[in-house]
């Protein structure tokens, strides 16, 4: 079985965008001390990273509950609320219906 190579790469979507890519390279390859370069970091990234930590920093399981349940569920004292799971799943379907029609 012979493989070749088949696939042609695909052309840049336009033509400036090919012409930023090269002046990009050509840039980040040739250190330059007169030209600078600014960036804008809007509140939105400082929002973003303080969303992040707070999640990184929170426990997604509750472990004591966990070890609650198994204890539970070992001792034959677990009960399974199918009407409560049943009625969550419905709201949570409706939820999406309605996020769907926005």
């Amino acid at each position: 079985m012979k493989i070749e190579n088949s696939i042609s790469p695909l052309p840049p979507s336009s033509l400036n965008e090919s012409n930023t890519r090269n002046a990009q390279s050509k840039a980040a390859s040739t250190p330059s001390s007169s030209q600078g370069v600014n960036v804008s970091i809007g509140s939105a990234s400082s929002q973003m990273r303080t969303m992040e930590a707070n999640v990184n920093n929170s426990s997604a399981v509750d472990s004591k509950k966990v070890a609650e349940i198994k204890q539970a569920i070992s001792e034959g004292r677990f009960q399974v609320n199918t009407a409560a799971i049943a009625d969550r799943l419905i709201n949570d379907v409706k939820d999406l219906i309605d996020a769907s029609k926005r």
